[in-house]
């Protein structure tokens, strides 16, 4: 398989971009790879990069975005910071990915059994890690379902506000990055959250933080959200 080049990424679609990174998966979860020679990749992408799409994700070491993905080099832009947070700098690095190099999706990706949301579950305060759990901790609070041991031994708990946190960080990208926003009102790009779940590989994309504007989602516009 080929490294994606100029001419194929500006033939992707937000749409086409979901379905090749769904496609990628189940290949994964089925051991199925695609054959890829990543030397030759390397060389093929020596003169520049096409990434057809961008998923922030934790830094865990079982959620590597290119082999959930099934995916090679040069194909995704890969952001990586525990508990999948938006801070400025993942902003302006996703800014970069779709505005200026092209990328056409934009996929905020949690798993199961998340060490950061167990960390914001149990309020742990420790040196940096403190202000960076902070940005888990409203998605805590959010989960109304769970009214007894709110903490990280209740592994349904873990799994709600993890939901609740990808689904958060989907709105604040849109709602804190005026170029994005322009991009996703305009068709450009599109934006889901999704779960990897790490005992089975699979990975399920929320259909209600799907922001994809196309010919079968015609009527979304970003305002849609505010409401």
């Amino acid at each position: 398989m080929k490294a994606h080049n100029k001419e194929t990424q500006a033939q992707m679609t937000p749409r086409k971009a979901l379905q090749f990174l769904q496609e990628g998966n189940s290949r994964f979860i089925n051991n199925l790879k695609a054959n890829r020679n990543l030397l030759e990749q390397a060389n093929e992408t020596r003169d520049g990069q096409w990434p057809f799409a961008t998923i922030l994700s934790c830094i865990d070491s079982r959620t590597s975005a290119e082999l959930i993905f099934d995916q090679g080099l040069g194909d995704i832009f890969s952001v990586r910071i525990a508990g999948n947070i938006v801070n400025t700098d993942i902003l302006g690095s996703m800014e970069f990915a779709c505005k200026v190099a092209g990328s056409k999706l934009i996929v905020v990706l949690g798993h199961s059994k998340c060490g950061a949301v167990k960390g914001a579950c149990d309020h742990v305060e420790m040196g940096n890690l403190t202000e960076l759990l902070s940005k888990i901790q409203p998605a805590v609070y959010q989960e109304k379902d769970t009214l007894e041991n709110r903490t990280s031994k209740n592994g349904e708990f873990v799994e709600n506000v993890a939901e609740i946190n990808v689904k958060r960080n989907v709105k604040n990208i849109i709602e804190r990055s005026f170029v994005l926003e322009q991009m996703l009102e305009e068709g450009q790009i599109g934006i889901v959250g999704a779960m990897h779940d790490i005992e089975s590989g699979r990975v399920i994309f929320y259909d209600d933080v799907m922001y994809i504007k196309d010919d079968s989602n015609p009527e979304f516009t970003v305002a849609d959200l505010r409401h």
